[in-house]
C-alpha cells in the first residue's frame, strides 16, 4: 500500500496541477478579452461555447469514469486490454460521429448570431473522436495528459493576446481553444503507442459497453444541470446582479474542488485494479488514508474561506463584489460534502460497478437543488442558491450512505472528520482574533492572516497525526522531507 500511495502522490500532483491550471488559465485571459470584445462579445461567446459543450458531453458519453474503470480492470492482461480498448474506442467513434453530425446540422440550420463563433468551436466536437484520456488514466499514465495539454493550452492563451484586437476577432478565441483541445487529444494518442494496440472487434462487442456508458452519462448530465441551473434560476428570479455575485463566489469553490476531483480520478483506477486481484482489504485501507487526506484538505479550504472570504472577494474581484465573499463563507462547506462523497464514489462505488448508486445520488441532488432554489431564491436571492447547493451536496453522500452503510465503516469515517473540523475551528478563531488588528484592504494583511491560519491548522494536524498514529505524511511525502520529520514515523 505504501507503493500505491507513493505513485498516487506523483499522479495526483500531475493531475491537480493540470486541472487547476485549466481552471485558472481562462481567468488570466478573461480580463483582457472582456476589455477587447465587451460584454456583448463575452456573452455571445459564452452562449456558443455552452451549446458546444453539450455536444462534447454527448460525444464523450461518460467515458471519464466508465473507460477508466474498464481499462484498469484488464491492464495486466495484454490481450484483454487490446480488445477492451478497441471495443470502447469503436463505440466512442460512432457516438462522437453522430454527435458531430448533429452539431453540423445545428451550425447550418439553427445557429444565428453565434454561427461564426460556433463554427470556430467545431474542433471541440471533432476532438471527441480522439479523446483517449480515459485509456491513459486507466493505465495509470497521468503525466502525458498533464504536460502535453498544458503546453498546447499555453499556446492557445498566447494566441488570445497576440491575435485578438477587437470584437471581430472573437472567433479567433474560439478557434484557439478548440484547436488546443484537439492537439491535446492528438498528443495523448501518441502517448499510447506501445502500450495498447487496436484489434478487430465486432459491432456487438463495441455496443456491449454502451448501456453502462449511457448510465454514467445520465449522471454526468444530472451533475451539470444542478451545478448550472442554480445560476440560471438566480438570474431569472433575483436578477443578473445577484447572479454575478453568486457566479464569482461559486467560481472560487469550483476551482478548489479541482483538487478533490483530481485526487479521485487518480485513485479510482487503482481501486478497480486492486478489486480484480481480490484485494478488497487494500481498497478499504486506501480509502481510510484517502479520507484522512481529503477531509484534511477540504476542512482547511472550508474553514479558511469562512475566515477570510469577506476580505478576499473585494480584493480579488473589486469592491462591487464584497457580497460574493459573504456567499463564499457558507458555500465553502460544500467542499467537505463533495470530498467525502468523492472518496466513496471513486474508490468503492465505481470500481465495484455500482453505477446505479451514482445515478440515484446525483439525481437526488438535482431534485433537491431544484426544489430548494424555487423555495429560497425568491426570498433570499443568491444566498438561497447557496443554501440550495449545500442541501444538494449533502443529499449525495446521504444517498450513498443509505445504500452502503452496511458495507462500509461510516462511523469510522465520520470520526476521522472530527479532528480536522476542530483544527479548522481553531484556525478560523485565530484569524478572527488577529483580523481586527490588520487593514482590510491589503493583500499583505490577507497573506499574513492566511499564514497564521495555515500555521495553526498545520501544527494541530501534525500533533494529531503524531499521537493518533496516523501515518499519512510518511506514506505521501518524498524521502528527503521524511528524514527531516523523523518524529512522524511510528
Amino acid at each position: 500500500m505504501g507503493g500505491l500511495f507513493l505513485n498516487a502522490r506523483r499522479n495526483t500532483l500531475y493531475n491537480v496541477a493540470y486541472r487547476v491550471f485549466s481552471i485558472l488559465l481562462p481567468l488570466v485571459t478573461a480580463p483582457y478579452l472582456s476589455r477587447i470584445v465587451g460584454e456583448e462579445g463575452v456573452g455571445l461567446y459564452s452562449y456558443a461555447w455552452n451549446i458546444s459543450y453539450i455536444f462534447v458531453l454527448v460525444g464523450t458519453l461518460g467515458l471519464e469514469n466508465y473507460g477508466v474503470r474498464a481499462i484498469s480492470r484488464v491492464r495486466d492482461n495484454r490481450e484483454e486490454l487490446n480488445r477492451t480498448f478497441s471495443a470502447i474506442w469503436r463505440m466512442q467513434r460512432m457516438v462522437a460521429s453522430a454527435a458531430l453530425a448533429v452539431w453540423l446540422l445545428y451550425l447550418f440550420l439553427v445557429a444565428d448570431r453565434e454561427k461564426t463563433i460556433a463554427l470556430s468551436l467545431t474542433m471541440m466536437s471533432v476532438s471527441c473522436l480522439l479523446n483517449l484520456d480515459w485509456c491513459l488514466m486507466g493505465l495509470d499514465e497521468f503525466r502525458p495528459i498533464a504536460i502535453r495539454n498544458t503546453c498546447v493550452k499555453l499556446l492557445a492563451a498566447g494566441c488570445v493576446f497576440l491575435f485578438i484586437h477587437g470584437p471581430e476577432d472573437l472567433w479567433v478565441y474560439g478557434f484557439a481553444w478548440s484547436l488546443a483541445t484537439l492537439l491535446g487529444c492528438l498528443s495523448c494518442c501518441l502517448s499510447l503507442r506501445g502500450k495498447v494496440r487496436v484489434v478487430p472487434v465486432t459491432l456487438k462487442e463495441a455496443f456491449s459497453h454502451l448501456p453502462a456508458c449511457a448510465l454514467l452519462f445520465v449522471s454526468v448530465i444530472a451533475v451539470s444541470v444542478y451545478r448550472t441551473m442554480d445560476k440560471v434560476m438566480v438570474g431569472a428570479i433575483a436578477g443578473m446582479a445577484q447572479n454575478g455575485l453568486y457566479e464569482n463566489a461559486e467560481k472560487i469553490i469550483y476551482c478548489l474542488s479541482g483538487f478533490i476531483s483530481a485526487f479521485g480520478s487518480v485513485m479510482m483506477p487503482r481501486a478497480a485494479h486492486l478489486l480484480t486481484e481480490h484485494r478488497e482489504d487494500k481498497v478499504l485501507e486506501g480509502m481510510e488514508l484517502s479520507m484522512h487526506l481529503v477531509i484534511c484538505m477540504v476542512s482547511a479550504m472550508a474553514f479558511g474561506i469562512l475566515a477570510v472570504g469577506e476580505r478576499f472577494a473585494p480584493l480579488f474581484y473589486g469592491s462591487a463584489f464584497t457580497y460574493s465573499g459573504t456567499l463564499m463563507m457558507p458555500l465553502g462547506f460544500s467542499l467537505v460534502m463533495i470530498g467525502f462523497a468523492n472518496v466513496i464514489r471513486m474508490q468503492w462505488i465505481l470500481p465495484h460497478g455500482m453505477d446505479h448508486i451514482v445515478l440515484r445520488s446525483v439525481l437526488t441532488g438535482a431534485v433537491v437543488n431544484l426544489i430548494a432554489n424555487f423555495m429560497l431564491i425568491p426570498r433570499l436571492g443568491a444566498m438561497g442558491a447557496v443554501i440550495g447547493t449545500l442541501l444538494a451536496e449533502f443529499s449525495v453522500p446521504f444517498v450513498q450512505y443509505l445504500h452502503l452503510h452496511k458495507a462500509l465503516p461510516y462511523r469510522r469515517y465520520l470520526i476521522i472528520c472530527l479532528p480536522y473540523f476542530l483544527a479548522g475551528l481553531a484556525m478560523t478563531g485565530t484569524i478572527w482574533l488577529i483580523s481586527p488588528l490588520l487593514p482590510s484592504d491589503s493583500w499583505s494583511a490577507l497573506g499574513l492572516l492566511v499564514f497564521f491560519g495555515a500555521a495553526v491548522y498545520g501544527i494541530l494536524c501534525l500533533v494529531y497525526w503524531k499521537f493518533s498514529g496516523v501515518r499519512l505524511l510518511s506514506r505521501l511525502l518524498p524521502a528527503g522531507i521524511k528524514k527531516r520529520l523523523r518524529f512522524l514515523k511510528g
